[in-house]
This record gives C-alpha cells, sequence and structure tokens, in this order.
C-alpha cells in the first residue's frame, strides 16, 4: 500500500508538470499526424492498398506517436536523476521504485491522450474503423503493452545518459523502425532482403493485428506474436532499466 501511494503522490507530481506545459503532448501529437495527412494526401494516391489507406495507415501511426512520446519520458527521468531528486529521496522513508513507476504511469496517460488526439484527427479525414467494443478493448490492451515496453526502454536512456540529448536520442530508430515494415506499404512489395527485416521485426506483427482487429478481420497468429514481442521487451527492458537504477544508489 505504501508503494501505491508513494506512487500515486509522484505520479500526480508529473501530471501537473504536463498540465502545466502541455506542448509536449500537442508536439507529440503534431508530427504523427502531420505524417498521416502527408502519406493520405500526398503519397497514399500511388499506394495499392485493400480499402482506404487511411484505415490501412492509422496502426503505424499511432505506434509512431508512442515512439516518439517515449522520449519525454526520458527526458523527464534524465532531468529529475541530473537534479538530485533521486539522492533527496534516498533520505526520505519513500519506495525507491516510484519514482520510476510515476514517470512510467505518466508515460501511459500523456501517451494515450497524443493518441486519441491521432484518432480523433484520422476519423475526421475518413478513418472509418468497424471494429466493436471488445476489438476496441483487444486494440487498447496492445497499445497500453506496446507503451510499457517502450517506455522501459525509455527509464534506462534516462537513467543512463549523460546529457539531455543523449537521455532521448534513443528513440530516433524506434520512431523509424515503422517505416520498415507493412505500416505504411504491403512488405510484398519490398526487395528481398528489406522484406525478410520487416516481416520480423516487432512493429509488423504489432501493426497487423492492430489493422485486423480495427477491421473486423481474423488476426491469425500475429496476435501471439505481438503479445510476445511486447512482454519480451517489457520484462528485458524493466530488469536492465531495475540494474540501472540500483547502480545510482
Amino acid at each position: 500500500m505504501k508503494t501505491l501511494h508513494d506512487t500515486g503522490v509522484l505520479f500526480g507530481r508529473l501530471m501537473r508538470h504536463i498540465l502545466r506545459s502541455p506542448d509536449t503532448i500537442i508536439t507529440v501529437a503534431i508530427t504523427p499526424i502531420a505524417i498521416m495527412l502527408l502519406f493520405v494526401f500526398v503519397l497514399g494516391g500511388a499506394i495499392e492498398t485493400e480499402g482506404s489507406y487511411v484505415n490501412y495507415l492509422v496502426p503505424g501511426i499511432l505506434l509512431i506517436a508512442i515512439a516518439s512520446g517515449i522520449a519525454y519520458t526520458a527526458l523527464r527521468l534524465f532531468a529529475d536523476v541530473k537534479n538530485g531528486l533521486f539522492e533527496r529521496f534516498q533520505s526520505m522513508p519513500i519506495k525507491r521504485t516510484s519514482l520510476l513507476w510515476a514517470h512510467v504511469l505518466t508515460s501511459l496517460v500523456s501517451n494515450a491522450v497524443s493518441m486519441v488526439l491521432i484518432i480523433l484527427v484520422a476519423l475526421a479525414i475518413g478513418f472509418r474503423p468497424s471494429a466493436g467494443v471488445l476489438a476496441w478493448l483487444a486494440v487498447a490492451g496492445i497499445l497500453v503493452l506496446f507503451t510499457l515496453a517502450l517506455t522501459w526502454l525509455a527509464v534506462i536512456a534516462g537513467l543512463t545518459a549523460r546529457s539531455a540529448e543523449g537521455s532521448s536520442a534513443f528513440s530516433y530508430p524506434l520512431v523509424f523502425l515503422p517505416f520498415i515494415s507493412s505500416a505504411f506499404v504491403p512488405t510484398t512489395t519490398m526487395p528481398a532482403a528489406v522484406r525478410l527485416f520487416a516481416e520480423n521485426q516487432p512493429v509488423t506483427s504489432i501493426v497487423n493485428t492492430l489493422r485486423s482487429l480495427l477491421g473486423s478481420q481474423p488476426v491469425g497468429s500475429d496476435i501471439a506474436i505481438a503479445l510476445a514481442w511486447c512482454v519480451a521487451i517489457t520484462v528485458v527492458a524493466y530488469l536492465c532499466a531495475m540494474r540501472a537504477y540500483r547502480r545510482l544508489g
């Protein structure tokens, strides 16, 4: 109960910071929205997909938003470390892991807000999912797991970086990863070597699962692969983050 209480107090502190400066959420949403508008209205006409291209595109855009958003988690955590907040908490009766979990929960909430903004814009430009309530819950669950996995990677960066720029730079490859997947074009259109990578990296199975759920289509084995990737990344990143955190003490 004390861990939950301490985490809640620290989570409230971080959320107040975000509410006083909501530009981080807006910034995270703007870039994926701009990419979505570019592909739908400029490049999408040259890309052949089944059904509406905006329906095809949205799952990948959501993953890009998450990859962008976790950079701010690493930056906020780095600032706390650099400002000596961790050292001050060591002299107080506060559960040590509460600060990390507060940053993780803040990431989940702020990224959820960004994704809602993106979905609203997508609906305005023609996004028409046919998913039912259960499918939407499954979509939300997968997005939460993906956010959790990347957030723990951000925790590692925030704890180990030597500069503010370095704490967020790790997210650049993650933002780029959806471009080499089925997020924007079918993998069948790619050269053999690129296709091999695209079809066996985590983003493709996650995007395919989200697209099938939103379109009320069978998900096949993609959902099991997507969940396995999310859980594996979360577990490994969590263990590495805890190790890095203990070294700070």
